[in-house]
């Protein structure tokens, strides 16, 4: 068999690897195995190309290669939970970076020797240019919000629409102009202005990824990281389109697809459309004022949880950030193990928003062994909530929030709910009466069946372990 053709049968069981990989992350029973034979899938990729490339100065090849594994195994290893959300938002930048990048340094060796480029070649290296950029600069910003640097909430301005529109007004014009460019029938002098509009469309196109991503809060970042997600594996189906390698197609495309598919869900779970994300600012375009609740906490003690939670027979628990930001879900595991002890019915209910991405709650209690029978959704308890005698809800906030039920000038308005205010006690667990990431005022926490229980999660949990075991 001829090496081209091997390499293409490389590319097939890359391609399948992939597919199985994916299909697998989507239990918690075979996400490891998944994320390994992805990984493994990569690999054959990778090798099958490189023996495409017998020029290839190799010296830089392996420098390369030995140091992004090495940053990335550290990165994965040294990284705390509370800091996935943002390391996942950008390693999506880095992977729009890269395509962007494969998509200006092709472009540039065709420009260089002037060499004929079909229609196809240059729509393919302009989309990939445009998207890489959009998702690098979004996925930075939005890794300033999720760790702080900069605000998580909306940053607005009069006309920002507007602004965004022009952007990608002129960012349509500049690829027109690009596109019907033929470089083997320019002279000097156009093969420079040519030139200059592509390095115009990156400049516009990382401004337009800044704007896009500021006006969008802190609640909505789970959404945005599906949407970045999606970029990233649609610049790089576009890169594989520029450099002709079908591997980084379906790849690209798997990623992209899967990415909008993941978004809609998560839009579906907030009851809001992706335009409204995108365009409104989270609480922005509220119609009227929210309500400013107050009222008389009911705070209780670690022992008078203790005898709360001794007598239930059924217990839901609420996982939200604040559980990732004290490490506790150790300590939720063992609390459980000796409720069920204790002939306690016990769930854990996720709702699809909890935290700051995608499955940060599942992936939490994952490692903490958590049984995965025993995780539920919203629409699985919510029925029956009233027969619920304690709903802990620890650390969540905006999911819990009944005025997404009966505040209609709330910025939560309509967006489905874990309803804990109907079970028959709800302790929350907290640091205090602050909102959440959404800045939304909770009403939950005045309620008459509420008991807040202040502190550190982590602390506060580990001293009901140790109320059980004495």
């Amino acid at each position: 068999m001829s090496a081209e053709l091997i390499r293409g049968l490389c590319y097939i069981a890359a391609s399948i690897l992939f597919i199985f990989g994916l299909k697998m992350l989507g239990s918690p029973h075979t996400a490891r195995k998944g994320n390994l034979v992805s990984a493994l899938g990569m690999l054959v990729a990778i090798a099958a190309t490189l023996t495409a490339m017998p020029q290839a100065k190799w010296l830089w090849v392996i420098a390369g290669a030995g140091a992004g594994s090495i940053i990335g195994a550290l990165a994965a290893r040294l990284v705390k939970m509370t800091s996935m959300p943002e390391m996942v938002g950008l390693f999506n930048g880095f992977g729009g970076l890269a395509s962007l990048l494969v998509g200006w340094s092709e472009y540039h060796g065709k420009w260089a020797a002037a060499e004929p480029t079909t229609l196809f070649t240059v729509i393919a290296i302009f989309l990939t240019v445009l998207i890489g950029a959009v998702t690098f600069s979004g996925s930075v910003v939005a890794f300033g919000k999720l760790s702080g640097t900069i605000t998580g909430r909306p940053i607005l301005y009069k006309g920002q629409n507007i602004a965004n529109g022009l952007i990608l007004a002129a960012l349509l014009a500049l690829g027109v102009y690009f596109i019907t460019r033929p470089l083997d029938q320019l002279g000097p002098a156009d093969l420079r202005y040519t030139y200059a509009t592509l390095l115009a469309v990156i400049a516009l196109a990382l401004t337009l990824g800044v704007l896009s991503t500021i006006p969008i809060g802190g609640a909505d970042m789970p959404v945005v990281i599906c949407l970045l997600n999606s970029y990233s594996g649609l610049a790089a189906c576009a890169a594989g389109f520029v450099i002709a390698n079908n591997v980084l197609i379906v790849s690209g495309s798997l990623v992209g697809a899967s990415g909008l598919i993941l978004t809609k869900i998560m839009c579906k779970a907030m009851n809001r459309s992706l335009a409204n994300v995108l365009f409104s600012g989270f609480g922005s375009a509220a119609g009227g004022k929210s309500a400013s609740y107050q009222g008389q906490a009911n705070p209780i003690s670690v022992e008078d949880a203790y005898l709360i939670l001794e007598a239930a027979r059924s217990v839901v628990f609420v996982p939200g950030y604040g559980m990732a930001a004290a490490q506790a879900q150790h300590a939720v595991r063992e609390l459980g193990d000796l409720l069920i002890g204790n002939d306690a019915e016990v769930r854990y209910c996720i709702h699809p928003v909890a935290g700051r991405m995608p499955g940060h709650m599942n992936v939490l209690l994952a490692e903490a062994n958590v049984p995965y029978e025993l995780l539920v959704e919203p629409q699985d308890v919510n029925p029956a909530m009233e027969t619920v005698d304690v709903a802990i809800v620890i650390g969540a906030n905006d999911v819990v929030n009944p005025a997404a039920k009966e505040d209609a000038n709330s910025p939560l308005w309509g967006m489905p709910i874990i309803e804990v205010d109907r079970a028959r006690t709800c302790i929350v667990l907290k640091r205090s009466l602050n909102p959440g990431f959404a800045g939304v005022d909770n009403p939950l926490f005045f309620r008459e069946n509420t008991r807040m229980l202040f502190g550190d999660a982590k602390v506060s949990i580990t001293g009901l372990v140790s109320q059980f075991k004495g």
